[in-house]
C-alpha cells in the first residue's frame, strides 16, 4: 500500500483523507494496518498528519521458549495423530530457521501440516521435517520476487550488506565501505554512491532507514536468502 506519483496514484494519501474525514464526523471506527517496517514512513510520507492518528506497535521475533510454545500448544488440542509426530526438537528446528519471526513460524508450520497430514491420509507415518524443502519453496514464495526488483548493481551491494556481522539488525553506510569485500570490488562502493543506491532499494522495499540513522532489510531473513544465493 503506497502512494505513486509517476503514474498520479495516491491510494494511501485518499485513505487517510478518508479515514480523517470520518473522525471528524465523530464516527466511531478504527482502522488497524499491519505491514513491514517501511509502512509507516510511507504513511508520513503520504500525510504528515499521519504521525498524529496512529499509535505504531512493533512485533518482533519470538524467543527461542515462547517459539516453541507458539508451536507445539495448538498442536496439543489436535488429532493425535499430528500431536504425537511434533515433538519438541521439531520445534526447535523451526524456531532455528525462522528466527523466531512469527510469520514465517506460521509458514513453516503450515508447510509442515500439509506434508504430514498428507502422509496420513494415505497411512503412512509423518516423516521429519523437509527443512530444505521449505527453505526452497519460502524462497519462491516470499524472497524471488523482492530480489527481482534489485539490479546486478544494486545486488552487488547487498551481497555485501548480507555478509556483515550485524547484517539482520542495523548497518550503516561506513560499515559497508569499510568492509573487506568491498575493497575487492572492480569498483569499490564509496559512501555516496551508497546512500544513492540505498534510495533506489527502500523504493523497491528492501532496506529502510531507521530513526537513528541506519539502515535495516526491511524483509526479515533477507539477509540469509541473499546469502544462499551468493552460495
Amino acid at each position: 500500500l503506497a502512494d505513486h506519483s509517476n503514474n498520479g496514484q495516491y491510494p494511501l494519501s485518499m485513505l487517510l483523507d478518508v479515514f480523517q474525514s470520518i473522525q471528524r464526523k465523530g464516527m466511531r471506527f478504527i482502522l488497524a494496518l499491519t505491514g513491514l517496517p517501511t509502512l509507516f514512513p510511507k504513511l508520513v510520507e503520504a500525510r504528515t498528519f499521519a504521525e498524529r492518528m496512529f499509535r505504531v506497535l512493533s512485533l518482533n521475533s519470538l524467543t527461542e521458549q515462547a517459539s516453541i510454545q507458539a508451536i507445539l500448544n495448538p498442536i496439543r488440542s489436535a488429532a493425535p495423530p499430528i500431536c504425537h509426530s511434533f515433538t519438541e526438537e521439531d520445534a526447535l528446528l523451526v524456531f532455528q530457521t525462522t528466527k523466531g519471526y512469527p510469520y514465517f513460524i506460521q509458514y513453516f508450520c503450515r508447510e509442515i501440516f500439509d506434508v504430514w497430514v498428507q502422509a496420513l491420509n494415505n497411512s503412512q507415518l509423518p516423516r521429519s521435517v523437509p527443512n530444505d524443502e521449505i527453505i526452497q519453496k519460502l524462497d519462491a514464495d516470499f524472497f524471488a520476487g523482492r530480489w527481482a526488483k534489485a539490479t546486478d548493481r544494486q545486488r552487488e551491494l547487498l551481497q555485501i550488506v548480507a555478509l556483515l556481522p550485524n547484517s539482520d539488525e542495523e548497518f550503516t553506510v561506513q560499515e559497508i565501505v569499510s568492509h573487506p569485500s568491498n575493497k575487492t570490488q572492480t569498483k569499490a562502493f564509496t559512501n555516496s554512491h551508497i546512500s544513492q543506491l540505498f534510495i533506489l532499494l527502500a523504493a523497491a522495499g528492501l532496506v529502510y532507514k531507521n530513526r537513528r540513522g541506519k539502515y535495516s532489510f526491511a524483509v526479515p531473513l533477507l539477509g540469509e536468502f541473499i546469502r544462499r544465493q551468493a552460495s
